[in-house]
């Protein structure tokens, strides 16, 4: 990030680049402003601040350059000459802010970390929105760029044509119906139906006439005959979610359909061919399910010819952001709203939180975030201060710190070197704040 200074009187150019120099900026001063339009553009990574009365080109009209280039830049109006008339018009025209000379150094600098800080936003915005638009359909729909979601995103690739029953497991919210769809839709079935059934919303006495259909007559009520579930799915993709909740006689029939791909209607004997594939998704072991007794054993191995785990969200932090903008984007239309700017506190609160309810829990944050929530998390802070205090920064951002240092060694297994180079820290660094977070190299070793 770049600090653009435009002045033609040399000292008072000299003394506010040492100024923000000394605060730690990247500052490129110039006395001719001319020189400074042609690097800017909707990319440049910077803010620029400028006298205003300057021969040729004054500040005023290098704001209108500059907003035409990208009128997100922001472009602070410094003058020794102001009023309130100057300082309306500068709103008007579009300043980021104007300041009156000689400025002082401290307001300087606050002003222009403020700046830098909006028009990193910005960028970072435009990054995370062209990711999503610019993306493959797979990229598009299984939004991430952790290593995780990259595994996930190559599993559901391999197996989109492959002509295998899946088995989606993952904790509630992780999106087990979405990687189902894009299984469908990703595969050569895409032309046939994607039917989704919650085996645990229904109630058993209608269940099997939802699975298999019935005859007229077949029971009270039955007037005619209707199309269950797996009839419906022939050329397509059956989803089978929260498949631990089905009942056990019919986990039998369901076994039968998985091996022969026929069914029989509910109160009918002519046996009905079925070409489908069967996604079906769980929340818990089915194993240790079926070593309890509430869930075949059978039906669990016919279901396991291939298992895809989905990573629950506090396992894949970085990607926060990327589905933050998403959802927010998405609420923001519905609302007919513009999306509200996301600041670096409230990035920082999200990544600290534990996200139980996972993708599903932020796409609910998105949402109040687009209808003027706040940062849209409820039940008080989210870092778990009590009484709906603010802590201080440093405390925050302390333990966010922890946090991330904890996640990425147990991802390495506690190697420090690795861990060292995924951060992009050196390892003594990484000991450093081992050390004073209370962190030991062996509680995240692997076994």
């Amino acid at each position: 990030m770049t600090v653009l200074l435009i002045d033609d009187d040399h000292e008072v150019l000299d003394a506010s680049r040492q100024t923000l120099e000394l605060e730690g900026f990247a500052v490129e001063a110039t006395t001719r402003p001319e020189d400074a339009l042609d690097r800017l553009g909707p990319s440049w990574p910077g803010v620029v601040v400028t006298d205003v009365r300057m021969p040729g080109l004054d500040g005023f009209a290098l704001l209108e350059r500059v907003r035409a280039a990208d009128p997100e830049v922001p472009v602070v109006l410094v003058t020794g000459h102001g009023d309130i008339a100057m300082a309306m018009r500068a709103v008007r025209g579009g300043a980021y802010d104007f300041i009156e000379k000689p400025a002082e150094p401290s307001h300087l600098v606050e002003v222009v970390r403020r700046a830098l800080e909006h028009r990193r936003l910005v960028l970072e915005n435009r990054s995370l929105r062209a990711q999503l638009a610019g993306g493959g359909s797979l990229e598009a729909r299984i939004i991430g760029r952790s290593a995780a979601i990259e595994r996930l995103r190559t599993a559901v690739a391999g197996l989109a044509d492959a002509e295998v029953d899946v088995l989606l497991f993952g904790e509630t919210g992780t999106g087990k119906e979405l990687i189902a769809r894009s299984l469908h839709d990703a595969g050569r079935r895409r032309a046939g139906n994607f039917v989704a059934l919650n085996c645990g919303a229904l109630p058993d006495t209608i269940i099997e006439s939802e699975l298999f259909g019935h005859e007229p007559g077949a029971f009270t009520g039955a007037q005619g005959r209707r199309i269950g579930k797996l009839e419906h799915a022939d050329s397509g993709t059956l989803f089978l979610d929260e498949i631990e909740s089905m009942p056990m006689h019919l986990q039998v029939k369901l076994l039968r359909v998985l091996q022969e791909r026929v069914i029989e209607r509910v109160g009918g004997n002519r046996p009905i061919p079925l070409d489908l594939r069967v996604v079906a998704a769980t929340k818990v072991d089915l194993l240790r399910q079926a070593g309890e007794g509430k869930f075949r054993e059978d039906l669990y191995y016919r279901l396991n010819v291939v298992t895809v785990p989905l990573p629950p969200l506090r396992e894949r932090r970085e990607d926060v952001p990327l589905l933050l903008r998403h959802f927010l984007d998405a609420a923001a239309a519905r609302a007919r709203r513009p999306a509200p700017p996301v600041d670096a506190a409230a990035l920082a609160r999200l990544a600290a939180h534990g996200w139980p309810g996972n993708v599903r829990e932020l796409r609910n944050v998105a949402e109040r975030m687009a209808l003027g929530f706040g940062d849209g998390l409820a039940g008080g802070p989210v870092t778990g201060a009590g009484g709906g205090g603010i802590e201080p920064l440093a405390e925050q951002m302390d333990r966010i710190e922890k946090q991330l240092v904890e996640d990425a060694l147990a991802r390495c297994g506690g190697r420090v070197g690795e861990t060292a180079d995924k951060l992009g820290i050196t390892r003594k660094t990484l000991y450093l704040k081992m050390r004073h977070h209370g962190l030991h190299r062996g509680d995240f070793a692997e076994e």
